[in-house]
């Protein structure tokens, strides 16, 4: 049974009522919910007290509680990379960020431009732009996210929206120019 088979499966007890079954789930996909999350902290500020293991920590604390119907290993790797950016999200109110206002905020969404920190503003000013793209255009919104966020590749992400690799790659540009024009033209 491939990996793929054996997550979907046990997403399924899970959803089903069994208890043990996340505890048997964690270990096949922990090292992936580890690269998920040093992705999400790689733009960090250096020196966040937040590392990839306590991200995943912290999001597996979340994610034991909900009752989400899981349908498959995309949905599943989806909610968590979902349920990591909320985590950080919080993190960066919880701090204290500083309040935006005229002044542009920049945030790097090119993973080859990633160097550059963000601060918890800038994290809370995606996060709020990617609210509004939300609204406005929910695909969207979720390519973006189950890509930058999530680490999932085109094909993944068409699969788990039921759409092309076209419509993946252009919904992504379209999306990308929208949140350019929404932070700043240095973002």
């Amino acid at each position: 049974m491939s990996e793929s088979s054996r997550v979907t499966l046990l997403l399924a007890d899970w959803r089903r009522g069994d208890p043990d079954a996340f505890d048997r789930l964690v270990p096949l996909v922990y090292e992936q919910l580890r690269e998920i999350a040093a992705r999400q902290l790689h733009g960090e500020r250096p020196g966040h007290t937040l590392q990839p293991t306590a991200l995943v920590h912290e999001a597996y604390q979340r994610l034991v509680g909900t009752a989400v119907a899981w349908q498959d290993r995309v949905h599943f790797f989806t909610v968590a990379a979902r349920t990591m950016r909320r985590v950080l999200v919080d993190y960066a109110r919880s701090r204290g960020a500083a309040k935006r206002g005229a002044d542009a905020v920049f945030v790097t969404l090119e993973p080859e431009l990633a160097e550059a920190r963000d601060t918890p503003s800038e994290i809370l000013a995606l996060d709020e732009a990617l609210d509004r793209l939300t609204v406005l255009d929910p695909r969207k919104a979720d390519v973006v996210q189950l890509h930058y966020f999530g680490g999932l590749t085109h094909p993944e992400i068409a699969a788990a929206l039921g759409v092309s690799d076209t419509t993946v790659d252009r919904d992504l540009r379209m999306a990308r120019a929208w949140l350019h024009n929404e932070l700043g033209p240095e973002s």
